[in-house]
């Protein structure tokens, strides 16, 4: 995915309340119970029908490591749809999200004001509105770009604007050289 798509995910993740199987086997059986047959998985992870099959009835243990990477990706894409549905929709409507990042941060301002960019570490609370945002636009198959620029709006009215209360006449914010980025419910 992308770094603002993974951060999200990674967000929502830690409101599961079990843990997602580690081990092949498990995972395999899990992913053949959601998607309706060996077949289909199979498809999915780019191996053979018969290769699921082994890993099913325990027969091999060890996947490869391009494989056991795909395999824990899709388990986890799949894992608590309910409690993810939960922690999006209450971020979206009462909690909001918090942005911890370190970037190169600048903006756009009148002539005479101290605009230029520099390496900010910042840890912010953003409302609801920006949160349900982000959320909806990665639903809806956005771009990492276009998650970074609902970011930088929504830090432009929270840190910079402060909700209205300064700098008033900002008008773009810069965000860009991610160094750092997480996301928390």
């Amino acid at each position: 995915m992308s770094l603002f798509g993974d951060g999200l995910e990674k967000a929502v993740q830690k409101a599961f309340t079990r843990p997602a199987p580690k081990n092949a086997g498990p995972q395999m059986r899990y992913l053949v119970k959601q998607l309706g047959g060996t077949k289909a998985v199979a498809q999915m992870l780019r191996v053979s029908q018969r290769t699921v099959e082994r890993y099913v009835k325990d027969q091999i243990t060890k996947p490869r490591a391009d494989l056991a990477a795909r395999l824990e990706r899709e388990v986890k894409a799949r894992w608590q749809p309910q409690i993810r549905a939960k922690a999006r929709a209450k971020a979206a409507s009462t909690g909001g999200i918090i942005i911890d990042t370190r970037a190169r941060m600048g903006y756009t301002a009148p002539i005479g004001s101290t605009d230029q960019d520099r390496i900010r570490h910042l840890t912010v609370a953003l409302p609801p509105t920006y949160a349900a945002r982000l959320f909806e636009a990665q639903e809806a198959g956005a771009s990492d770009q276009q998650l970074q620029e609902i970011a930088a709006e929504a830090l432009k009215e929270v840190y910079f604007q402060d909700g209205g209360r300064r700098a008033g006449s900002l008008e773009e914010v810069r965000f860009t050289d991610i160094e750092h980025l997480e996301f928390d419910l």
